[in-house]
């Protein structure tokens, strides 16, 4: 099946379906009035999945349970999300008239010309290209979505007997990938326990200012440029559950520099000090990405004492036991955004291991994110080849809102 035998229309997505935002979470709504409801967040909504394991409720008036409730095959997309995962979206699959939704999800719900599962395909690719993080409205470490923006999308409208031929063939490809992401949760998932069970070995007895050089250092944030000028700087994305990965870097402005104490190098370790509940203190080994780089303010950067390596430390920071006590430490006004001090990151605490046992620890993770690197190589193949598949289906374009 090529695109060359039917024909596309490219049609704003507020035109092919109805785009809604949510409900707004306020302190009247959480009162309990006898009108409370389950209602999905971007907690509940995974990519392609919807996990009802930790769900809140809510008041929702009469008119408002019209406006909100949720249907099956409604499609639901994450509008408030970190700059990679803004628009990460998963198909409704609940009860009917039962579940509804906050204004962090907008809702799409397909009009007669569009099959929600072709609707999600064509999202999901919005995703993975960058289309949704290149209309997104960012913050400090939030980015927005918007309805309204969302709804202005060209979306590749094609007769509906082909969408759900696209649909089958892309459900074979989608098994593959859930094949794959397993065996990379279950490494991730081994790989935590080993290292969470030798750690558990040793008495828990220092403080993480006994390995550090230093005081942990924030970086610096200026305004991002619209123009190259040889530097670039980090956004909070940078830093994930695996560690440094270069995928939110921008343009610093011309004299950055001046602000060296912010200049990064090859090996350097930083540490998010704000963000959500889940990923505040998050840590990765920076490794040079080929033009000087700058951290911003939301990030901390620690020097480990002399015989003790950055990539020790990584390990141990990313433990379990200290995964728990840095979210238990956190302090925010909102779930959204929460911060860890310096004082805070010096007191977390640490177990007391000599040189043998950390190069032995280290050797074991080595070897686990080793295999973990083979099977997301091998993953980001499976998705390569999907979105190609993808672009001949529907003509080479389903990056029309960026061409």
């Amino acid at each position: 099946m090529s695109a060359e035998s039917y024909e596309i229309r490219w049609v704003p997505v507020g035109k092919v379906g109805e785009v809604r935002m949510g409900k707004q979470l306020s302190p009247t709504s959480s009162q309990a009035d006898g009108m409370h409801a389950p209602y999905l967040r971007v907690a509940n909504v995974l990519d392609g999945w919807i996990d009802y394991s930790d769900v809140k409720t809510m008041s929702f008036s009469p008119l408002e349970r019209q406006k909100y409730v949720l249907e099956p095959g409604d499609v639901l997309l994450n509008e408030g999300q970190s700059l990679d995962l803004v628009g990460r979206s998963a198909t409704y699959d609940g009860p009917r008239s039962t579940y509804y939704f906050q204004n962090t999800l907008i809702r799409f719900r397909s009009g007669r010309d569009v099959v929600p599962a072709y609707a999600r395909e064509v999202f999901r690719g919005w995703l993975n290209d960058g289309t949704f993080a290149s209309i997104a409205k960012k913050t400090t470490s939030i980015a927005h979505l918007g309805g309204d923006r969302f709804a202005k999308l060209s979306f590749p409208l094609i007769p509906l007997v082909q969408q759900l031929r696209i649909v089958e063939i892309l459900d074979s490809i989608t098994e593959v990938e859930r094949v794959s992401e397993r065996a990379i949760a279950k490494l991730q998932t081994l790989r935590e326990a080993v290292v969470d069970e030798e750690l558990e070995r040793f008495p828990w007895s220092s403080q993480l200012r006994d390995f550090l050089a230093e005081d942990p250092r924030n970086g610096f944030s200026p305004l991002e440029s619209s123009e190259w000028t040889g530097v670039q700087m980090l956004g909070l994305g940078c830093l994930t559950a695996d560690g440094f990965r270069p995928k939110q870097v921008k343009n610093a402005p011309t004299g950055v520099l001046a602000y060296g104490k912010a200049l990064l190098r090859d090996g350097d370790l930083l540490m998010s000090r704000a963000n959500t509940r889940s990923l505040v203190g998050l840590c990765g080994i920076y490794r040079d990405i080929g033009t000087p780089c700058i951290y911003p303010d939301l990030m901390m950067r620690l020097r480990p004492a002399s015989g003790v390596s950055a990539e020790f430390l990584e390990i141990l920071l990313g433990s379990g036991r200290v995964r728990r006590e840095v979210q238990g430490v956190a302090q925010g006004t909102s779930e959204s955004m929460v911060k860890i001090s310096s004082q805070m990151v010096q007191g977390i605490c640490i177990p007391l291991l000599g040189a043998s046992d950390r190069k032995r620890i280290s050797a074991v993770v080595r070897e686990f994110n080793g295999r973990i690197v083979a099977e997301t190589e091998a993953l980001r193949k499976i998705r390569r080849m999907r979105g190609g598949i993808i672009d001949r289906l529907i003509g080479g374009r389903l990056d029309e809102n960026r061409a």
